[in-house]
């Protein structure tokens, strides 16, 4: 008698999303089973994964990530051709680290006309990403979307404290909102309901499950767990509230850990620096990938090859 692996009856699928401008979309979402598992359903489109780009030269950052980018990290315009021209990117997220209110503390008058010639000077999405500052990411985002009103870019994170003004200006100039809570899957759930009420379509929503606290070693089994339960809610349950594309930004807090910061020659056991850096950024996205993340936003380029290996050999390409 043959074996036959048992399968699971899915009842819901996630939604496409088209991210980007008309010309240059990039899909994601659209899975009718759990990650990978092409046994038991489809999954049209593989993960996605943005490159990192920062609005101004970023600080305390390791030599290893420094690195591939020492030649434009005072031009974010240069910093996100290069990501596209020799590193692949399939998208951008333009990080705007200048606007945090306990740093440069910069304006969305200052801002934004960075954040537009990114915009122009590349054909892949843009995703922009505020400070996490709730109360000036409102007030820049808000700015942004009016300034690059015809770049469809993905705006976030928008949280329970501002979802209104970011979603405003999303259902005006046709955005799409990252829509951003703590690793909780009723908060998440509501932050989506409460996007919809405002008038958001469902087609201009992803969903940030708020990974970026937890890399490797640094509590990934509890994110693994609630975006587990996020997919087999959208999934099984047919809880359609939950049936969105998952966005995953953890590279941040992968390179400012310890153990990527400590030299070989502080601890000799730890091996090579640049190496540990890497393989723990690699490892977190794909762990990310299995618990059902749609959209990863990494940094280093050896990292996201690895990932991409990893995602196309687990999908048979």
């Amino acid at each position: 008698m043959a074996f036959e692996i048992p399968k699971i009856t899915y009842s819901g699928e996630i939604k496409e999303i088209a991210l980007g401008q008309t010309d240059r979309l990039v899909t994601v979402g659209g899975e009718s089973s759990y990650p990978f598992h092409l046994f038991e359903g489809e999954m049209p489109h593989l993960p996605r994964i943005a490159m990192e780009v920062y609005d101004c030269a970023p600080q305390e950052w390791p030599q290893a990530i420094l690195e591939p980018f020492q030649d434009v990290i005072d031009n974010p315009v240069a910093w996100a051709k290069k990501c596209i021209n020799k590193f692949n990117a399939e998208l951008i997220c333009l990080r705007l680290a200048s606007t945090d209110p306990n740093g440069l503390d910069k304006s969305a008058d200052e801002v934004a006309p960075v954040v537009k010639e990114v915009a122009e000077a590349i054909e892949v999405p843009l995703i922009v990403w505020g400070c996490e500052d709730d109360e000036k990411d409102a007030e820049v985002l808000t700015k942004i979307a009016e300034v690059c009103q015809d770049k469809r870019l993905i705006l976030g994170p928008a949280t329970d404290k501002n979802y209104k003004k970011i979603g405003a200006v999303a259902i005006a100039y046709k955005h799409t909102v990252v829509a951003s809570t703590p690793i909780d899957i009723n908060l998440a759930k509501q932050l989506n309901i409460l996007l919809g009420d405002l008038g958001l379509p469902d087609e201009q929503i992803i969903v940030d499950p708020n990974t970026g606290g937890c890399s490797l070693g640094y509590g990934i089994e509890y994110t693994y767990s609630v975006m587990e339960r996020d997919r087999q809610a959208a999934l099984t349950q047919q809880d359609k509230k939950l049936q969105f594309p998952m966005i995953a930004n953890f590279a941040t807090d992968v390179w400012k850990k310890k153990e990527v910061k400590i030299s070989q020659k502080e601890d000799p056991k730890l091996g090579d620096e640049a190496n540990r850096g890497v393989l723990l950024e690699a490892l977190t996205g794909v762990t990310l990938l299995l618990a059902g993340a749609d959209l990863l936003i990494m940094r280093h380029p050896e990292a996201i090859k690895l990932v991409r290996s990893m995602a196309n050999k687990l999908s048979g390409h």
